[in-house]
């Protein structure tokens, strides 16, 4: 079996390593905890690193005229500018970067959920939106692994995270290589991941590897992280998996037994009506993988 590279994460360092957040705790995070012997984590917490001390009085996000500033309402600090910077400078030192793990409702570090203010003052919020550090984080890294930990509370999120996580990883290192043969090779490895994932972007996939105009390797290899992106960008429908699963069925058509072929297709229907996991099936398929030496699956 190919062994998978340590993906490269950067998360919040309130996540287990640090008791950095405002009120002065660290937060347990059961995720984080039981991912870290196979990854390489880059703990950061930006409002530490613009000088906020810990604990520290907390920090809003407010809107105006449709720009954002970062403030402390008891000091009157405006620490947008910093935040910013900060953030440039940081993503910009990073080598290479897998994945990022935020802190949800943060107004540095939240996606998608981070309250917005009207002034200072003001105890309601008029919307949600991106923290400004991890609006920086998408800016620039779009189409890496990024989430926050209590999306990553839901299976289904996990499970893309995950694979898209270590697929990046493995496509990193085919960068790294260089070459036409470590190209053909993950689009092999990966062919399934593809198929469940996005058809489109897969035949596209396989045309840049097959690279009929005879393209330099390095144009090939941004042009197919391009298109990985985009491949990995949503997480796959429940019928393409189904459809994925039974390609990977007909690998052992000739060597099941009726009654085999029956029960996997059951739970096939039990995974389209949301009944039972993908992992399930999964476990299922690896077991005649194991039985029937089907190297490639």
């Amino acid at each position: 079996m190919k062994q998978f590279p340590k993906p490269v994460v950067v998360t919040s360092k309130c996540f287990e390593f640090d008791a950095c957040r405002y009120n002065g705790v660290m937060i347990p995070n059961n995720f984080v905890q039981k991912l870290e012997p196979f990854v390489k984590f880059i703990p950061v917490c930006p409002e530490v690193e613009i000088g906020l001390g810990v604990p520290r009085d907390i920090i809003r996000v407010v809107e105006k005229k449709g720009k954002k500033l970062l403030v402390q309402p008891t000091s009157g600090k405006e620490l947008s500018k910093p935040m910013y910077k900060f953030a440039e400078g940081f993503l910009n030192s990073l080598d290479a970067v897998d994945g990022f793990i935020l802190k949800s409702r943060s107004p540095s570090c939240g996606l998608k959920d981070a309250k917005y203010y009207s002034d200072s003052e003001n105890q309601s919020p008029i919307g949600r939106g991106s923290g400004l550090f991890a609006e920086k984080v998408v800016e620039k890294y779009p189409g890496t692994a990024i989430e926050d930990e209590g999306r990553l509370m839901n299976f289904t999120i996990r499970e893309h995270f995950l694979t898209k996580l270590y697929t990046l990883a493995r496509f990193r290192e085919v960068k790294n290589k260089n070459t036409a043969k470590s190209l053909i090779e993950f689009q092999s490895d990966n062919k399934f991941i593809f198929m469940s994932y996005n058809q489109r972007e897969m035949r596209i996939l396989g045309r840049l590897v097959g690279n009929e105009n005879r393209e330099p390797i390095e144009k090939i290899m941004s042009q197919y992280e391009t298109h990985l992106h985009h491949a990995l960008s949503k997480n796959p429908r429940r019928a393409s998996h189904i459809n994925t699963l039974m390609h990977g069925l007909g690998y052992f058509s000739k060597k099941l037994t009726s009654k085999e072929k029956a029960y996997f297709l059951d739970l096939l229907e039990n995974y389209r009506n949301h009944k039972i996991p993908l992992s399930a099936i999964l476990t299922v398929l690896e077991s005649w993988i194991i039985k029937y030496d089907e190297e490639y699956l």
